[in-house]
């Protein structure tokens, strides 16, 4: 099975080291992805005992995230890249999510990160 891409219900977006993004810390604009090297604590798709959101080197330690090393509630996650989100408008290979999601398509032209 491949990490590259999944999607996360708890926060409602895809992840997975195929999907750009930046890093969920409120004051850092770091490129990173949505793969397991960078998500919240134990290495674990949806972050195991850890918040799941994804974090740059700078804002992740082994304990987790400051929120959840300091046991408060999670940062709000950052929408979806400007970059993810023309791939999935645009590329081929989401031409049939496009057609089998018009909400969603709807959704993410109205506006990205």
């Amino acid at each position: 099975m491949s990490w590259s891409i999944g999607y996360d219900r708890h926060w409602n977006r895809d992840i997975g080291y195929g999907v750009p993004a930046i890093c969920d810390h409120p004051e850092c604009n770091e490129k990173i992805d949505r793969g397991l090297s960078y998500v919240c604590m134990s290495e674990e798709p949806h972050g195991g005992d850890g918040c799941g959101l994804y974090f740059c080197w700078k804002h992740l330690t082994t304990c987790g995230c400051e929120r959840c090393a300091a046991g408060d509630p999670p940062f709000q996650p950052k929408p979806d890249s400007s970059e993810w989100v023309e791939w999935k408008l645009t590329d081929e290979s989401w031409a049939q999510w496009r057609a089998e999601n018009p909400d969603e398509v709807a959704k993410l032209k109205g506006g990205a990160a």
